[in-house]
């Protein structure tokens, strides 16, 4: 038998969702964030666009409010209410020192010990190839991370009142190629997770008639995951530790 994956740490209280397009968080991470909000857990919401590009039968001008309404919609289904979007355009995302102080300052404001995105390589779980924007912001954010504990980084977030913010401990990514950590995700907050998903209807019927259908999908994804954890239903997530939580690994060899 493999060795199981560890369970991704949960002795925190805030956490920032970080992704590139509406829908993104919901294939998945939407599920541990339905169990971390359960716990008491404080989860908000950052979003590089609006999503505008997403849908091939709706104008990018229509199809923008749209996206939002449906992403605030399924962030509620999940226990989250501060949805936020930087307006990043939607396709051509690029990585740069805009997008790592957008995010940067979302992390001072909220002030996260633990960020969640997407996977920033050029392959995900199973192979399949990643989307441009999904790798630009996964990478930006796990930067970010850093950038927002800096003050000589982006000092011009000082004059905006934004206070350094070096209190983020990990940075986990969905969807990754080799997941590190795990999170149970069996019953209720799985099926919340695959409302949350679904709140995103003209979305997925603008995917046509190959689009995925949320419960079969999201079902069969946490139902992959499950035996890494040792459990039924499990989301996977490749774990950026950026503080030690105990005493560092060499402290007992000296």
């Amino acid at each position: 038998m493999t060795e199981l994956l560890p369970a991704l740490p949960e002795d925190w209280e805030r956490c920032l969702a970080v992704a590139a397009h509406p829908d993104d968080i919901e294939y998945g991470t939407a599920s541990a964030v339905a169990r971390w909000t359960t716990q008491g857990k404080q989860v908000t919401y950052l979003l590089a666009t609006r999503g505008e590009a997403g849908i091939d039968g709706i104008h990018p001008a229509q199809a923008a409010p749209l996206r939002e309404q449906e992403e605030r919609a399924g962030a509620r289904e999940v226990g989250v209410d501060v949805v936020e979007f930087l307006d990043h355009r939607d396709g051509v995302v690029e990585y740069g020192l805009d997008l790592r102080r957008d995010i940067a300052r979302a992390i001072r404001r909220h002030r996260p010990e633990v960020i969640v995105s997407g996977a920033f390589t050029v392959r995900m779980m199973g192979g399949m190839p990643n989307q441009a924007d999904h790798r630009v912001v996964g990478l930006a954010t796990l930067d970010a991370a850093r950038d927002a504990g800096n003050r000589w980084i982006f000092p011009e977030l000082l004059d905006e009142g934004l206070e350094p913010w070096g209190g983020v401990r990990l940075v986990a990514f969905a969807g990754a190629e080799r997941p590190t950590h795990a999170v149970d995700v069996t019953g209720e907050p799985l099926r919340r997770g695959i409302a949350s998903l679904e709140a995103h209807a003209e979305y997925t019927k603008g995917l046509g008639a190959g689009g995925p259908e949320p419960g079969p999908m999201l079902t069969w994804m946490a139902r992959m995951g499950g035996p890494a954890l040792g459990v039924a239903e499990a989301v996977l997530f490749e774990v950026y530790q950026l503080a030690f939580t105990g005493p560092p690994p060499w402290a007992d060899q000296l």
